[in-house]
């Protein structure tokens, strides 16, 4: 009866009347109860109907309390009034009141002033942390690529012999190849071959190569010794006739590549200005009788002969050679560290005691005033040999002398440190070297054999 009589006092909620007397008991037991005690009392509401299911006034008075209240829940105002929630919340809505978000939330605050210069900074700060965020990233990329450069420069000097500072573009695909597999454990194998200046297909064949062997590995080995037995003058030609010498029988293609890829090349410098032995006309010259033609049938036929100055941190040193134009070999010479008359005059004493009887070659010389003193002409003379001479300044008129220093500078002078060396132990080194250019060095326009081992296959000299 408390539950009928609650329920017809207060708005004829069931849900009100439920939660304010407290007993658990369901919506359908509170129905029955109310039909069999107040017939005709219980109210029902069609679904379609859009009011309100409680007396307009009650509920107008329980938002009017709504509003006022800061601080009261809505729930004990619509108690108070015998209203529900939702009835408050609907009227609201249909009065304009605010906005229903489905919750007991208030009418959301006014916004406050400067609310727009709050957002405007805090975007602002937005933007910045995302531009720092960038400058961080490119940063760490930096420093990253920063030192994965200094790693390749420091393995290369540890792995490949190279020192630091060498230029990448220099290095063989197999050293490149061999880089990548020492650091691949530290950074991707595709920064590596990007920083490294080598395709992926390369480094992917020579990985290939490398787990496959190296077949040409006892080559290698030989080659190797060959141009360091030569004094590391030999290009991959003559490195070429000098295996197949030995019996060793290859394609001189893969002697060049082997020799480039062990970075075996003939060193090489600025060559200093030529020494020049002119001093005017002091004595009548001679006609040029060569006219460039260096051929000669037979030794001893065509001679040449100059002066080459050699300059060495310890001081100056000169060559006097006489060269045969039949295969070039330097028949004597002198060396001294001044190139004076005597110089040249004790050369072609030298060179005459080589000659046999009946020979008289045509000796031919530049108009250097060594060729045209008194004790030169007399020596040709009393031995009865022709002079002949170039024209002034024309040095391709002596130009097989001239190539026979310049093959010489290149192969045992130029790029080499000869700091420490005196004058004396370069002076004997250089006759070593001539000796060997006579006997041992291989010429491949003699069919890769040295000048003393042409003219004993043709009989000139006893085997």
């Amino acid at each position: 009866e408390a539950s009928v009589r609650y329920y017809l006092e207060h708005g004829r909620n069931l849900r009100a009347t439920i939660r304010a007397l407290g007993f658990p008991h369901t919506y359908a037991t509170l129905k029955v109860w109310i039909k069999a005690l107040a017939p005709g009392q219980f109210r029902v509401i069609e679904k379609s109907d859009n009011q309100i299911r409680y007396d307009r006034g009650k509920v107008m008075a329980a938002i009017g309390d709504y509003l006022r209240a800061d601080d009261k829940p809505v729930r004990k105002i619509a108690e108070e009034h015998g209203v529900s929630r939702g009835s408050i919340y609907g009227w609201k809505t249909k009065l304009g009141i605010g906005g229903y978000h489905g919750s007991m939330k208030r009418q959301e605050e006014p916004i406050p002033q400067g609310i727009e210069e709050l957002r405007a900074e805090n975007e602002r700060l937005r933007e910045e942390t995302k531009r720092l965020r960038e400058v961080e990233e490119r940063l760490r990329k930096d420093v990253y690529w920063l030192q994965m450069q200094k790693d390749i420069l420091e393995k290369a000097g540890e792995l490949i012999k190279k020192e630091e500072g060498v230029s990448l573009a220099a290095l063989t695909n197999r050293e490149k190849a061999t880089l990548v597999d020492a650091l691949r454990t530290q950074y991707k194998v595709a920064d590596l071959i990007k920083a490294i200046g080598v395709a992926r297909s390369t480094y992917f064949a020579q990985e290939r190569a490398i787990k496959a062997g190296d077949k040409y590995a006892e080559l290698r080995v030989r080659i190797r010794q060959a141009f360091e037995a030569c004094g590391r003058c030999y290009g991959y030609r003559r490195i070429h006739e000098a295996l197949k010498r030995a019996g060793q029988t290859v394609s001189e293609k893969v002697v060049r590549r082997i020799m480039r890829q062990e970075s075996l090349r003939v060193p090489s410098a600025k060559r200093p200005k030529k020494f020049s032995s002119y001093v005017g006309e002091v004595s009548p010259a001679v006609p040029n009788l060569l006219r460039r033609d260096f051929h000669a049938d037979r030794p001893n036929q065509k001679w040449l002969s100059d002066i080459s100055e050699f300059s060495l941190p310890a001081g100056k040193v000169y060559l006097s050679p006489v060269i045969d134009c039949f295969d070039g070999m330097p028949v004597a010479w002198t060396i001294g560290t001044s190139p004076s008359a005597e110089l040249a005059n004790s050369m072609l004493d030298q060179a005459i005691g080589t000659l046999k009887g009946g020979e008289r070659p045509v000796v031919h010389t530049d108009r250097g005033g060594h060729y045209r003193w008194p004790g030169w002409i007399e020596r040709m003379q009393a031995a009865g040999l022709t002079r002949s001479m170039s024209r002034k300044g024309c040095s391709p008129d002596n130009s097989a002398c001239e190539g026979f220093f310049g093959r010489i500078k290149n192969e045992m002078f130029y790029g080499r440190n000869w700091k420490g060396w005196s004058l004396t132990a370069f002076s004997r080194h250089l006759d070593q070297y001539l000796h060997w250019f006579q006997e041992e060095r291989i010429k491949l326009s003699l069919g890769g054999m040295s000048p003393m081992d042409y003219r004993r296959k043709l009989g000139f000299i006893p085997s």
